[in-house]
């Protein structure tokens, strides 16, 4: 009981005058649990185990770099000539032997290398100013349709005051309609406009040749038709006909990074070749009608959007690829019951298809957090903060009595990146991050801009917050980024990036119109 008890928090509501008297009210919320007091040992194992798996050769040049030094070392000028010239002795098979050596060495070396991949451009949707609409223009909008009881209108605007999404979030068109809008036909219409407006802005940006790219990578969760959104973008753009070609649905909003992922992969079995990301969602297709309040959440914060990447592993691309991506890091939750169900897509009484939001969502979210930073924190941070992390964590599980009342060392993730790009579902959740982590309100920015100027686009989303890094001219050679994304099922996943030069104000940027507007206050 005493456990449940902290993971809520109490805030006092001023509900107005009733009745000739002031009326308030007590809002008891969940709150993501304080994950760098639970760390999992296991977890921690794991994230050591990749960088020893991916460091293996690096471990072992130093020593043997010791050892001959050591021996060089005790050894004079004089003494070493003698040795090499006049004492050794050689011949043909030896320095031959010798050489195939050294030679297949260096050649297991590298070859066993891990090709690195880059990131060349990408493009983030911007929807026509026609689309747009303000918290206010929603309600009257959604009142106008005749879709939604008072009730319901209600909750809405309580949930958009406090969502941290601003007046300028695009919705389709289709969605505000007196008629269905939940059709094949709609979500096809705006799958169109989406995806082929990023991809056009993105092929525009490159001047790479649609038969040029060799995989392709689509992910969009909640609408897959037949035939696919990938295969819709191969028709469009006339893509040649043994392009690599997947669809990935129903994976919420990490499926950004798991797109990367599978798309890493494939350039890892195929030299020389482009890779295109398409991440995006569509609102058309899944928009809830009916009264059941946790279906009508996402309508309130999901807004309209897409991004398209371009990525390489052509070695003659380094030198204009803006990133090269470091580390990618996926955890799933999936087999806890609770995590599996939080957010969910179902049928409410009345048969209204919605996806439902569970009141668990925080707390099933900071588990798959925890796990997922955790891993991540041996790849990416610097070893004097690894060692302190690492030994506070052996000293509370040796001395777990008294020292797990006290509060364990936190790593300081901002000494490991530059940049942070946090999926924005929502200001809470933003809040609570920021939190947990000790996080700077600039370490923040990008996603809070986001959630305000765009609202929350799913898998997109952390595009748009680099678009925003990249337009205010923060990204320098060298700088690393970190993109953090969680959604259904319940997955957290991570991709680590790497500036490779200085990213100068892009030419084409969804935000280039109103960048000096921000950081607005929230």
């Amino acid at each position: 009981m005493a456990g449940e008890q902290e993971m809520l928090t109490t805030e006092i509501v001023n509900r107005g005058v009733e009745a000739g008297s002031p009326t308030f009210s007590v809002r008891v919320r969940r709150r993501l649990p304080d994950f760098l007091q639970s760390v999992n040992l296991k977890y921690v194992r794991l994230g050591y185990h990749y960088l020893i798996n991916h460091a293996v050769y690096l471990a072992t040049f130093p020593v043997l770099v010791l050892v001959f030094s050591a021996e060089v070392g005790s050894l004079g000028r004089e003494e070493i000539w003698r040795k090499v010239w006049e004492e050794a002795s050689y011949d043909l098979a030896t320095v031959v032997a010798f050489f195939a050596v050294l030679v297949f060495t260096v050649s297991v070396y590298f070859l066993s290398r891990p090709k690195p991949i880059y990131l060349l451009d990408f493009a983030c949707y911007r929807p026509p100013d026609e689309l747009k609409v303000s918290k206010e223009e929603f309600i009257e909008l959604a009142r106008k349709s005749g879709k939604f009881d008072e009730e319901s209108l209600t909750f809405q605007r309580r949930i958009l005051k406090s969502s941290g999404i601003g007046d300028e979030t695009y919705i389709p068109k289709a969605v505000m309609a007196a008629e269905n809008c939940a059709t094949m036909k709609e979500g096809r219409a705006e799958a169109s406009q989406v995806i082929f407006g990023a991809l056009d802005e993105l092929f525009e940006k490159t001047r790479i040749r649609y038969k040029d790219v060799g995989i392709l990578v689509v992910n969009c969760s909640l609408f897959n038709p037949t035939p696919s959104l990938s295969a819709m973008v191969v028709n469009h753009y006339k893509m040649r006909g043994n392009i690599l070609s997947y669809n990935l649905g129903g994976m919420g909003c990490s499926a950004g990074v798991i797109a990367l992922d599978l798309a890493r992969d494939m350039l890892q079995a195929n030299p020389n070749s482009y890779a295109i990301v398409v991440s995006t969602e569509m609102m058309t297709f899944n928009w809830y009608t009916g009264k059941n309040k946790s279906m009508l959440i996402p309508n309130c914060f999901f807004r309209m959007g897409g991004a398209a990447v371009l990525l390489s592993n052509r070695r003659r691309d380094f030198g204009w690829a803006k990133y090269r991506l470091e580390h990618i890091v996926r955890t799933h939750k999936g087999s806890d019951e609770r995590s599996f169900r939080c957010v969910h897509q179902e049928e409410d009484e009345q048969r209204f298809k919605g996806l439902s939001i569970s009141r668990d969502v925080l707390e099933v979210g900071g588990r798959a957090l925890e796990a997922n930073i955790t891993t991540l924190g041996p790849l990416v941070l610097p070893f004097s903060e690894q060692l302190l992390f690492f030994g506070a964590l052996v000293w509370r599980q040796l001395f777990g009595g008294g020292a797990a009342k006290t509060r364990p060392y936190i790593p300081d993730y901002k000494l490991a990146f530059d940049h942070f790009c946090v999926h924005p579902a929502g200001k809470v959740v933003l809040d609570e991050l920021q939190r947990n982590l000790e996080l700077s309100g600039q370490n923040m920015e990008a996603s809070r801009m986001t959630l305000h100027r765009f609202g929350n686009t799913s898998s997109s989303s952390i595009w748009y917050e680099l678009a925003y890094l990249e337009a205010k001219g923060r990204i320098r050679s060298g700088d690393r980024v970190w993109q953090l994304a969680f959604g259904s099922g319940f997955k957290c996943n991570s991709a680590v990036w790497k500036a490779m030069r200085r990213v100068r104000r892009p030419t084409r940027n969804p935000w280039l119109d109103s960048i000096d507007q921000y950081p607005v206050p929230l």
